[in-house]
């Protein structure tokens, strides 16, 4: 019986997903941290700031999936290409949690830059938003979607 274990089986699997949890949990909440800060600092009501925040969440998660593809020598289209499919739907499982628990925390969006219940709420929204993304990250790797495009590429 063979017990090695490839990237779309087992633990390599989750940690895969785990990975690639990571790596869209680092544009996302780049782009989330700075769309609410701007939003909020603005005084811009909780639509407006989120809709700001889930923009620069794809920009930032998009760009960063796109730099080592660029260094590999692909093209811009393509490399664009090969974000689309390695992220879209891991940012948009992401947004749409983290962005969901900001709003149902009573006063969250309201609190202010310099409130612990702000950040705190961030936080949990992005540490809920991550738990709940590995397991998409983890069926879009193991059928061969998601970050497996992007791992064909460097």
């Amino acid at each position: 019986m063979d017990h090695h274990h490839t990237a779309t089986e087992g633990r390599a699997l989750t940690r895969s997903a785990i990975s690639a949890t990571l790596h869209c949990l680092t544009g996302c909440a780049i782009g989330e941290v700075l769309g609410m800060v701007i939003g909020t600092a603005l005084g811009w009501g909780n639509l407006a700031t989120i809709v700001l925040a889930v923009a620069l969440a794809f920009v930032f998660g998009y760009s960063l999936t796109m730099a080592p593809v660029l260094r590999a020598g692909l093209g811009f289209g393509t490399a664009l290409g090969v974000a689309f499919a390695a992220d879209t739907l891991s940012i948009t499982v992401m947004e749409i949690v983290d962005n969901l628990f900001m709003v149902l925390i009573p006063g969250a969006m309201e609190a202010g830059l310099t409130s612990w219940l702000f950040w705190a709420s961030l936080a949990a929204a992005l540490a809920i938003a991550f738990a709940l993304t590995v397991p998409v990250n983890r069926a879009l790797i193991a059928r061969g979607k998601g970050h497996a495009v992007m791992h064909r590429y460097h």
